[in-house]
């Protein structure tokens, strides 16, 4: 107990209360989100590029509105949106259980991604504005877990409420975006005019890696280092999306497994976040944050070669094991290294903008994904998933020593990815094998 108590203490109440947030978020969106292509393909009959052209639609869509959120976010606040994204994703979501006909998903999709990703952003701006540089890549991790929790719990539980009905899936999982709304307005705080006082006092120093001028996502978009890992990070999460969004559906109609077990996979995946995420971190704390990068794309890689190898369901089991290791090294490490590159006037842009590389390669990756198993063969998705993590892999590789990283560039992973929120309870955890 007493170790819960200095965890706890370890971050102000704001953080603690996002990650209770994150976790109800995600495993309310878990019951809906794994099985839209299953569904969808089985309710409309339709090939699985048609299928996959919706996904990409729902993700252009998502990434332009998350265009407009940051800048929104930056400007008048982070709150005031987070409750009007879960409003409206609340709405959104039971709508989407009326839907019969093509139509309705070409509109409800974007609508879906269009205000899901509110919360996640505003999130991910209060821990920038919260949180001192050398102790965020902790917290993102934090949030990780929580949204991880709920990933595990929701495909879980959605794949049996399927089987009794796939409505009651939708409408659970709106109930959960509408909870959050009161929990949103009275417990979470404002945190804008941190990062405008933050702004104010900062007098950081002018370099090729961060631009002074411009206004906007200009700024952005002439800082070179943050945009070369960005676009690397986004090949690697092309394979990503093809593993969320289709291999439900190659488990099913190539091998005859179903949801429930499907639904077990992606569970395996949330729970190895949850249980190994800070240890793992600790692990490979004393590398710079590079090669931690290009072991989890080639981890990535391996989990997708894994996929084309399996036939069974412990095999694809074991597949998803490998992939989640290398979203273990990647994804933490990637999103503070984002958040570490960020001004702090622009902090909400950023991680909006990084949260991008979900929404871009989810628009590329599925219909990719399903181009290959059309034209070649359904394995073919899960080999041009590879080669894309491999290309990552390469590139990050490429990056470490290159002169674009030193101004801002931390040391070593260690710097990134100072002591564990979690550390004592981890500790806890060794000793006494539990």
């Amino acid at each position: 107990m007493n170790t819960l108590f200095r965890t706890a203490q370890r971050y102000p109440a704001q953080i603690w209360l996002l990650f209770w947030g994150t976790l109800t978020s995600s495993m309310g969106n878990g019951l809906v989100w794994p099985f839209l292509a299953i569904y969808i393909r089985e309710q409309l009959d339709v090939s699985l590029t048609t299928v996959t052209l919706l996904i990409t639609l729902q993700s252009v869509a998502g990434f332009a509105a998350t265009a407009i959120i940051g800048p929104v976010m930056d400007q008048f606040g982070r709150k005031r949106a987070m409750v009007l994204g879960l409003i409206s994703s609340g709405l959104t979501i039971f709508t989407m259980s009326t839907a019969i006909a093509l139509w309705h998903w070409v509109l409800l999709l974007p609508l879906f991604a269009m205000t899901n990703a509110v919360f996640r952003i505003g999130s991910y701006a209060m821990v920038a504005d919260l949180i001192a540089p050398e102790k965020r890549a902790n917290v993102y991790a934090l949030l990780r877990m929580g949204d991880n929790v709920g990933i595990a719990v929701g495909p879980a539980l959605g794949g049996f409420l399927i089987a009794v009905a796939y409505r009651v899936s939708y409408y659970f999982a709106a109930a959960a975006q509408v909870a959050l709304v009161p929990f949103t307005l009275i417990l979470i705080n404002e945190t804008l005019a941190l990062s405008r006082a933050e702004t104010a006092d900062e007098d950081e120093p002018a370099s090729a890696s961060t631009p002074r001028s411009g206004a906007g996502y200009a700024r952005l978009l002439q800082d070179r280092a943050f945009l070369t890992v960005w676009l690397l990070y986004v090949l690697v999460q092309i394979a990503a999306t093809m593993v969320f969004v289709l291999l439900g559906v190659y488990l099913k109609e190539s091998f005859g497994i179903p949801e429930n077990r499907f639904g077990f996979i992606i569970g395996t995946n949330a729970a190895m976040v949850v249980l190994l995420q800070y240890a793992l971190t600790r692990a490979v704390g004393r590398f710079q944050p590079l090669p931690v990068m290009v072991a989890g794309a080639l981890f990535y890689a391996a989990g997708m070669a894994a996929f084309g190898l399996s036939q069974a369901f412990a095999a694809f089991l074991l597949g998803m094991v490998i992939f989640t290791t290398g979203e273990l090294l990647l994804v933490p490490t990637g999103t503070a290294l984002a958040a570490n590159l960020a001004p702090p006037d622009m902090r909400a842009r950023y991680m909006g903008f990084f949260t991008l590389s979900f929404r871009l390669s989810g628009a590329v990756g599925p219909v990719i994904g399903g181009l290959l198993s059309d034209n070649i063969a359904p394995v073919a998705t899960w080999y041009g998933g590879m080669a894309f993590c491999l290309v990552g892999a390469a590139g990050f590789w490429m990056l470490i020593g290159r002169d674009l990283f030193d101004v801002r560039e931390p040391e070593t992973a260690q710097d990134l990815i100072a002591e564990s929120p979690l550390e004592p309870l981890v500790e806890q955890c060794t000793e006494t094998g539990k």
